[in-house]
C-alpha cells in the first residue's frame, strides 16, 4: 500500500481534536497492524468510545468510519508531522428517523454539546494534534480492534462447485449449488444435541426482520444487517472484524420489509444486492467497496416516483458470473415491474446476459398477457436459484403476476409468472419452464428455492427438481427437460382436482363465499433434502384451519409426495382463522439425521430427521425468520441461526 511505511510512524498514535465546541472533547487512538488501520474514537455522536471500521491508508491520508446508534460518521484526514487535519460527514441510515444528532430545544446542555461536535451545525473540519498515549477504555478498545482474525483463502468457483468437500464452511446461500441446505457435519447428534449451549450471540442494530443466511469461509462468518450493512465476524467467537454500510434512498417502497437474504462470495469478493437494485462488490478481507453496479433503475417511471425495483435475495455464483434477480411486482402502492434475472461479470460488474420473466412483443409467451399488462406484470425473483454443472442450467422460481388478485386486467396464463425457469448459465437463454399456477390470482408465487437431487425414478436414475409451492402442491420435475413426474397436495386444497396430460392443473370452479384453500401453504422459507434419509423437508403454514396449530414441518417422500411425518410447532402466537401466517420457517438437516427449524413462536428446535420427534429446543426471544446453517472451526461444530434481530451460535461444551 503506498506510503504505508511512513504512515505507520505518522498516523499511529493518540490524537486530540483542538477546534471543537466549548466543553466538547474528541480523541482518536489509531493503530497500524501490517496493512490494516484499527482503533477507536472517544465520540461519534455520544461520549462513549467506538471502534472504527472501513479503514483505508493511502500515503499520508487516512479514511475511517464510526457508528453510534443510527449515526455513521465518515472521517478523512491528512497527517503532517504532529498535526492531523480531519474532515467529516454524518449519515443516517434509511431506517432512522432523520433526526439523529439534530439539536432540539429540550436537549440538556450536555446533549447539545455532544450534538454540536458532529451535528448539522458543527464545523465540517477538525484540527487534531498528537497527544500522550492513552491508557483508558479508549486505548483498550483500540487494542481489541487490533486483534488479528482468521484470514480466509480465496474462494474460486471450484470450491463452491464442490462445497460438499468442505463441510466446515458454508460457501453459498443454500450450502451447495443444489440448494439442499444439508450439512455433512455429524459431531452434533440426536444422542448429544440436548447438551447444546450458546457459544456466542451478535446483536444487530437494525429492527428489520433478520432474514439473511450467513456465509462461513475458513473461520470467518459474513452476514447482512438489514437493509444493507455487511458484517464480518470471527465464526467461533462472534468478534466483529469489519462492517460495510450501504445507504439506500429514503423513499423506498417494498412489499415485505427492508430485508436482505444474504451474500455470495467469489475469490476475495463478497456480493450484496440492495433495496435500490444495486449489486455491490466488497473486499471480503477489509470491507472495502470495490465496485457498485446499477442492476435496474429503481426509479423506473412506472414506479410513480417511488422505488419499486429492488434486490433482496442472496446472489448466486456460477463460474465467473454473479447472478441476481429483481424483486417487486406487488408493492404496497400497487406499482408493478417487469422482473428479470441478470448475470454480471464477477470481476467487473458488467452485465453479461439478462432474461426477462415476462416476454416482450415477438417473444414466445407474450400472447399470454392481454394488452399492455406485460409491461408491469411482476413475476419477481424473490429467492436464490440453483445450478446443475452437468447440464449447465441455472434454475429460478418466479413471483406472482401483478396485480396480485385482480386477473381481469391481465387475461391469459401470464408466462412466466408463478413458474420455475431453467436458463443456460452462459447465455441466459430459456431452456424450459414449468408454470405451477397459470393465471395466478391468489399470490401463489414460486418464491422457494428449486431444490436439486438425483434419484431413481421407475427403475431409472433421474436428475430431478423438488418444489413445494404456495398453491399447496409438491412437485417433482425432470430438471433436464422440465417434464412433470409427480404433483401431489401436501395441505388441503380445493382449487384443483388433479393434473391433466399437459401438466396443467384441472381447476375447480370457485364457489362464492367459500375461501380458496390454501391461502398460502408456505412462502420463501428454504427447504432441505437429506441424502441420508431420502426425504424432502418443507416448512408449512396452515393458519386457515386451526389458529393454534398453523406452523408445521413436513417430511415428504419425493417419489410419491406421501407424508412421512409432520411436526407441529408449539408456542405459536394465536392468530385469527383465515389469516396466513409464516409460522414455520427454514429447515436445515445434518449428516447425523438432525433437523433444525424455528418459527414465530420464538423458539429454535432440533428434531430427529427420521421420525420428527422433538429432541431439543432453545428460547431465542424473537421469531426465527430463515433457515439455520452449520459449520465448524478448529474441529468444533456450530449451528447458527438468526432470530429477532440477533444471530445465535450454538455448540457442544
Amino acid at each position: 500500500m503506498p506510503g504505508l511505511a511512513g504512515a505507520e510512524t505518522s498516523i499511529a498514535g493518540t490524537w486530540q481534536a483542538q477546534s471543537t465546541p466549548p466543553g466538547a472533547t474528541w480523541t482518536a487512538v489509531l493503530r497500524v497492524d501490517g496493512s490494516k488501520l484499527t482503533g477507536a474514537v472517544s465520540s461519534c455522536s455520544s461520549w462513549e468510545p467506538h471502534e472504527i471500521y472501513e479503514t483505508l491508508i493511502e500515503g499520508d491520508t487516512v479514511t475511517f468510519k464510526c457508528k453510534s446508534g443510527r449515526s455513521i460518521v465518515t472521517f478523512i484526514g491528512t497527517v503532517s508531522g504532529d498535526h492531523l487535519d480531519l474532515a467529516w460527514d454524518r449519515q443516517v441510515p434509511p431506517y432512522g428517523n432523520g433526526l439523529v444528532g439534530d439539536i432540539r430545544e429540550d436537549d440538556s446542555v450536555e446533549e447539545k454539546t455532544a450534538k454540536m461536535l458532529f451535528g448539522p451545525s458543527a464545523p465540517r473540519r477538525l484540527a487534531a494534534v498528537r497527544g500522550p498515549d492513552a491508557e483508558d477504555d479508549l486505548a483498550q478498545i483500540a487494542a481489541k480492534a487490533a486483534w488479528t482474525p482468521a484470514k480466509p483463502a480465496p474462494v474460486p468457483f471450484e470450491r463452491i462447485l464442490h462445497a460438499e468437500r468442505e463441510p466446515q464452511n458454508w460457501l453459498t446461500y443454500s450450502g451447495t449449488l443444489f440448494g439442499q441446505r444439508h450439512s455433512p457435519l455429524a459431531q452434533i447428534t440426536p444422542e448429544n444435541v440436548q447438551k447444546l449451549e450458546l457459544a456466542w450471540v451478535w446483536q444487530a442494530r437494525s429492527q428489520e426482520k433478520f432474514e439473511a443466511t450467513p456465509l462461513v469461509v475458513d473461520g470467518v462468518l459474513y452476514t447482512v444487517e438489514a437493509p444493507s450493512t455487511v458484517i464480518a465476524m470471527d465464526a467461533s467467537t462472534g468478534q466483529l472484524l469489519w462492517t460495510y454500510a450501504h445507504t439506500p434512498p429514503l423513499n423506498i417502497v417494498v412489499c415485505c420489509g427492508g430485508v436482505n437474504r444474504g451474500l455470495a462470495i467469489f475469490d476475495h469478493t463478497l456480493f450484496l444486492g440492495t433495496l435500490d437494485a444495486h449489486l455491490l462488490a466488497i473486499d471480503a478481507r477489509t470491507g472495502r467497496l470495490l465496485w457498485d453496479t446499477v442492476v435496474a433503475n429503481a426509479f423506473d417511471p412506472s414506479c410513480g416516483g417511488f422505488i419499486c425495483y429492488s434486490i433482496t435475495l442472496a446472489p448466486l455464483i456460477v463460474k465467473d458470473k454473479v447472478i441476481v434477480g429483481t424483486a417487486g411486482g406487488d408493492p404496497p402502492l400497487g406499482f408493478g415491474i417487469r422482473a428479470f434475472v441478470a448475470a454480471l461479470d464477477a470481476n467487473t460488474g458488467k452485465e453479461v446476459w439478462r432474461f426477462s420473466t415476462i416476454p416482450a412483443p415477438g417473444e414466445p409467451g407474450h400472447d399470454t398477457w392481454s394488452g399492455d399488462s406485460w409491461k408491469t406484470g411482476g413475476a419477481a425473483i424473490w429467492n436464490t436459484g440453483t445450478y446443475d454443472p452437468d447440464l449447465n442450467l441455472t434454475y429460478w422460481g418466479t413471483g406472482n403476476p401483478s396485480p396480485d388478485f385482480d386477473g381481469a386486467t391481465r387475461l391469459g396464463d401470464n408466462l412466466y409468472s408463478s413458474s420455475v425457469v431453467a436458463l443456460d448459465a452462459d447465455t441466459g437463454k430459456l431452456k424450459w419452464h414449468y408454470q405451477f399456477t397459470p393465471h395466478d390470482e391468489m399470490d401463489w408465487d414460486a418464491a422457494q428455492v428449486p431444490l436439486l437431487t438425483n434419484m431413481e425414478w421407475q427403475g431409472e436414475e433421474r436428475k430431478v427438481m423438488l418444489f413445494a409451492n404456495r398453491n399447496g402442491l409438491m412437485y417433482t420435475l425432470d430438471r433436464k427437460t422440465g417434464h412433470l413426474l409427480t404433483a401431489k397436495p401436501f395441505v388441503e386444497v380445493n382449487w384443483m382436482s388433479g393434473i391433466d396430460d399437459q401438466g396443467r392443473p384441472i381447476r375447480i370452479p370457485r364457489k362464492e363465499g367459500t375461501p380458496v384453500l390454501p391461502s398460502s401453504a408456505n412462502n420463501w422459507y428454504p427447504p432441505s433434502y437429506s441424502p441420508h434419509t431420502g426425504l424432502f423437508y418443507i416448512p408449512v403454514s396452515r393458519a386457515y384451519n386451526d389458529p393454534s396449530q398453523d406452523g408445521l414441518v413436513l417430511a415428504l417422500n419425493p417419489k410419491t409426495g406421501e407424508k412421512k411425518w409432520e411436526f407441529t410447532l408449539p408456542e405459536l402466537p394465536k392468530r385469527p382463522i383465515g389469516s396466513p401466517c409464516p409460522c414455520s420457517t427454514g429447515v436445515l438437516t445434518t449428516a447425523s439425521d438432525l433437523l433444525f427449524t424455528g418459527g414465530q413462536g420464538r423458539y429454535f428446535y432440533a428434531l430427529d430427521a427420521r421420525t420428527g420427534q422433538l429432541i431439543w429446543k432453545a428460547s431465542t426471544g424473537g421469531p426465527v425468520q430463515t433457515g439455520a446453517i452449520s459449520y465448524s472451526v478448529n474441529g468444533k461444530q456450530y449451528i447458527a441461526v438468526p432470530a429477532g434481530n440477533t444471530l445465535f451460535a450454538f455448540s457442544l461444551p
